[in-house]
């Protein structure tokens, strides 16, 4: 079964502001040898696919940036898109790519094909796909392992970021692959073990899944059962999203926090233009779980104040809406990539 997206989505939410100094504590600092800067010029850089790069059990596509001239290991991040998008697509709406040849880490895209699903969505919600070492899982796992093999990546600084269908892999990576990621950002996703079908994902997509908070753990915990060790999470969510309910951010949150079994504290309010962001740390001070919730605003990435006039280039960029602040960079911050 396809999805199909509602169209009410294209608009403009916000005009440019000057935001205050935010910060986004959700790692600490490690020490890590210097790396050289590159050149400031933000512009996207050209992915390279790459076209063997283990079993495939997925059937995806890889594509990666590897900035030239860095010394040192590399921190890697993960992009996955969403549906009716590809890796080039989001990559220039989104600045990945920019900010990797910046502040000198890596990029690897896994990318959707049209074989697997029409709309060119992750199938998060298929078990087959969301198994440890197995499908779409398998395959993104493949694609880490090659990059850490060919190029000088640190193991302790490879992160994920997924954006709606890419959000639920996001999600299922984090909650197979805990071990592998030092923190990750599900944007406009959904818990790990929502739906088990097409027909059941469109359902929680539409109203979000109701379980208690145990529950949601217990998806994490089955999938990861020797793991005593989660990485911190970053959620974000639109209010006004009608394609991803905005329930799925709270249960997501309620999986997380259910996952640290000791009491967390719950950090103050912080409110910033257009939106608010909530903090959980546990007992050592250590940040493990934020929500950011943006405030008239529907389902997307947001990837900060647009030019003035500027409309969507093409069908992914629905997607990619105007905000007060951008998630990738925010994110780039809050990580320490630009250390």
């Amino acid at each position: 079964m396809n999805f199909k997206v509602p169209s009410r989505l294209r608009r403009l939410l916000v005009d440019s502001v000057e935001l205050p100094q935010l910060k986004f504590p959700i790692t600490r600092p490690r020490s890590q040898p210097a790396r050289r800067r590159v050149p400031t010029r933000l512009v996207p850089q050209r992915l390279t696919e790459i076209l063997w790069f283990g079993r495939n059990p997925g059937d995806l596509r890889m594509l990666e940036y590897v900035p030239p001239g860095v010394e040192g290991p590399m921190p890697l991040v993960v992009v996955l898109h969403g549906c009716y998008q590809n890796a080039e697509d989001f990559d220039r709406a989104s600045g990945w790519s920019a900010l990797a040849r910046l502040h000198g880490f890596a990029v690897l895209y896994a990318e959707q094909k049209p074989s697997n699903n029409a709309n060119l969505c992750f199938n998060w919600f298929r078990p087959s796909m969301v198994t440890r070492d197995r499908g779409e899982l398998g395959s993104i796992r493949e694609m880490i392992d090659f990059s850490c093999r060919v190029h000088d990546i640190a193991a302790s600084r490879i992160f994920v970021m997924g954006l709606s269908a890419g959000g639920a892999m996001a999600s299922a990576l984090l909650a197979n692959y805990p071990e592998l990621f030092a923190a990750g950002a599900i944007i406009g996703g959904l818990p790990f073990g929502a739906a088990r079908d097409a027909l059941s994902a469109l359902d929680v997509m539409n109203r979000a899944a109701v379980r208690p908070a145990e529950k949601w753990a217990d998806f994490v915990r089955e999938a990861s059962p020797d793991t005593t060790r989660f990485p911190p999470v970053s959620i974000w969510h639109g209010v006004d999203d009608d394609v991803v309910a905005y329930g799925n951010a709270e249960a997501s949150v309620a999986q997380w926090l259910a996952v640290h079994e000791r009491p967390q504290t719950k950090g103050r309010l912080r409110l910033f233009e257009g939106g608010e962001r909530r903090e959980w740390r546990n007992e050592a001070g250590e940040a493990i779980l934020e929500l950011v919730t943006l405030h008239d605003f529907g389902h997307g990435l947001p990837t900060g104040p647009a030019p003035e006039g500027r409309e969507s280039a093409n069908e992914a960029e629905r997607f990619m809406l105007p905000s007060t602040i951008s998630a990738p960079e925010k994110l780039v911050h809050a990580w320490n990539l630009t250390n």
